[in-house]
């Protein structure tokens, strides 16, 4: 059973930066794609003749939640229309992708898992009752269809099995009715077990597989989590000891892990698919909610308020399919990219460098991590997530209104018609805590709320500069939540063209970044002096960053990773200072589009 609950995105509403990220999201690429771009605008689940498999699923599912979240009358309109086209094809025995009957066989069934998993997404917001049933044929459907062989799962319906129990939870909780574990088995009997891909991790290869491809491993954190309830299996939290290797042998410095597409080892020059930090975002959300463990509500923060933000323009219209630690040009690479298993492009900006699965599915991202701020048990309450946002039930209103992680102070205004205890998450860094005025050094605060009463609780604490130390003794600076890069200027070439039939032209085209401005530095003395400011209408603007923090640096002869002019070397060439010491200003993560992140210290 779940330690805590989600509530839904009609109880939660976002509040200041957070609603302005939603907006942002809303007006650019996610608000825009069932417009201009083919997949989605044309796609076989609508009756079109364009991709009919993972797409508009992977867009639906951040796009619903997105609209109502920000009640947009005319998104959650879309919306619905999408649904409707949809269930209009479901089949007379359940079966609802767009495929011929003769071809189930070869139609890979993630597609199944995902649009189940979208429609209890669709449900939750719009309280639509046709969809749990439409759900429940579906399943059934996929049942039958391999309790008898007639279809078995392979490559990506293999590799994401787990997958599917967001709706088979789902529906058991409605039904109770013994075959849904029935299919919870199978599907964990024909589907990946993770465990025994573990040595392939230590020593990434330069090889495409489906265990050791970032996004599979991003869903999979979940696993243990989503299934083990039905399946009458013990919790083990199989998911940290994952964790700790990937890390150890895939680790960055923002709580990603290397995968271009697939596991890519310790390199500050690897890249992360924009896929993965949306999927390991959503896994930390349902390992918080499951286990009610403060280390992955954490390690959720890591990658909102850095990963996330880094990887998609300003304006949100257009994104990366990889970002790297250390990424000083993002310019079309004319022979062999430095990435493992991507393209020449997969670190351009644009409308779908690489490949489109990013395009549709990082719209999850920000919506769910918002849905994310409160949680229930019973008749406890917990702000798991201090963002800026509202709780609004039938029985209590809570608001936080704050400017974190920009600025760490907290004004909570709770009113109350019945009783309930509500917590508030206090995060491991936070330092000098006061409570109303009062020092503090509690992990999590408790207060008992009376029916008929309000409350005013104000809350602050202090976080420090660190530098976190990396391998290849490169090292990192972080301030709580938040990790800090050198940014490096530049200018942009925009890209206009079509390919394949679908058009790229402002603002969804492509983008190169080509660097203006000095990038081989090495720490030396202290990293001192953070000055804080609130959000402007970007909240993470790679142009006035709400956060700076100034460090001491000398330039060195870094050098250029062999046979590249656009790459740094791995590690520098050389460690000696070539010039006097300068202060600079350091940029969080996420607003730095060009950066340095792990640098040397000098003695």
């Amino acid at each position: 059973m779940n330690k805590w609950n989600f509530y839904t995105s009609n109880e939660i509403k976002p509040l200041g930066w957070l609603k302005r990220q939603l907006e942002i999201q809303a007006e650019g690429l996610s608000g825009n794609l069932d417009k201009i771009w083919p997949d989605v605008k044309n796609s076989a689940w609508i009756g079109g003749d364009k991709e009919g498999w993972e797409r508009v699923p992977y867009w639906l599912d951040g796009f619903i939640p997105l609209a109502y979240l920000l009640e947009n009358e005319d998104m959650i309109a879309r919306a619905k229309k999408y649904i409707d086209a949809i269930i209009s094809f479901q089949r007379p025995d359940g079966w609802i992708c767009p495929c011929k009957d003769e071809d189930r066989k070869t139609y890979d069934t993630w597609a199944v898992q995902l649009i189940t998993k979208t429609l209890t997404v669709y449900y939750e917001c719009s309280k639509d009752e046709r969809i749990p049933d439409v759900i429940y044929k579906v399943l059934k459907n996929y049942y039958e269809l391999l309790r008898t062989g007639e279809i078995k799962l392979f490559d990506w319906g293999n590799a994401r099995w787990f997958e599917c129990f967001i709706a088979i939870n789902f529906i058991y909780e409605r039904t109770g009715e013994e075959w849904l574990k029935d299919l919870a088995k199978i599907l964990k009997e024909q589907g990946m077990d993770y465990n025994e891909a573990v040595p392939r991790w230590k020593r990434p290869l330069n090889l495409w597989r489906f265990d050791t491809h970032i996004v599979n491993i991003g869903m999979m954190l979940k696993s243990e989590a989503v299934s083990c309830s039905i399946l009458g299996e013990e919790y083990t939290d199989n998911a940290e000891k994952l964790h700790e290797i990937l890390k150890e042998y895939n680790g960055t410095p923002v709580g990603l892990f290397t995968g271009d597409e697939c596991l890519s080892g310790l390199s500050p020059i690897q890249g992360t698919e924009l896929c993965a930090v949306a999927e390991q975002m959503y896994s930390y959300e349902i390992l918080y909610a499951f286990t009610g463990e403060e280390k992955w509500a954490e390690r959720l923060e890591m990658l909102a308020f850095n990963a996330l933000p880094a990887t998609i323009s300003d304006d949100m219209w257009t994104h990366q399919y990889d970002q790297m630690s250390n990424q000083i040009a993002c310019i079309k690479f004319p022979g062999k990219p430095i990435f493992r298993t991507n393209w020449q492009e997969s670190h351009l900006f644009g409308l779908e460098p690489n490949y489109g699965c990013c395009t549709a599915n990082f719209n999850q991202a920000w919506p769910k991590f918002a849905l994310s701020a409160f949680m229930y048990n019973g008749n406890t309450v917990i702000n798991a997530v201090p963002v800026p946002s509202e709780l609004r039930t039938d029985d209590m209103q809570i608001k936080i209104e704050t400017e974190y992680p920009f600025i760490n102070s907290f004004e909570y205004t709770v009113e109350a018609k019945k009783d309930f205890e509500f917590r508030i998450r206090i995060p491991s860094f936070a330092e000098n805590l006061t409570v109303n005025g009062e020092k503090s050094d509690a992990d999590e605060l408790s207060f008992d709320i009376k029916a008929g009463e309000a409350q005013k609780i104000n809350i602050a604490f202090d976080v420090s500069l660190s530098v976190d130390k990396r391998p290849n003794a490169l090292n990192t600076v972080r301030c709580g939540s938040l990790v800090f890069s050198v940014p490096v200027k530049y200018e942009t070439k925009m890209l206009e063209y079509e390919r394949d039939g679908v058009e790229r032209k402002f603002p969804y085209c492509d983008y190169e970044l080509i660097p203006v401005s000095d990038w081989n530095y090495a720490y030396c003395g202290e990293v001192f002096g953070i000055e804080r400011n609130s959000p402007g209408d970007i909240p993470f603007s790679s142009e006035n960053p709400p956060v700076t923090v100034k460090a001491n640096v000398r330039k060195i002869n870094w050098g250029y990773e062999d046979g590249y002019d656009t790459v740094c070397a791995k590690v520098p060439e050389s460690r000696e200072p070539m010039g006097e010491k300068e202060e600079i200003l350091l940029y969080p993560y996420g607003c730095a589009k060009l950066r340095m992140t792990e640098l040397p210290v000098l003695e």
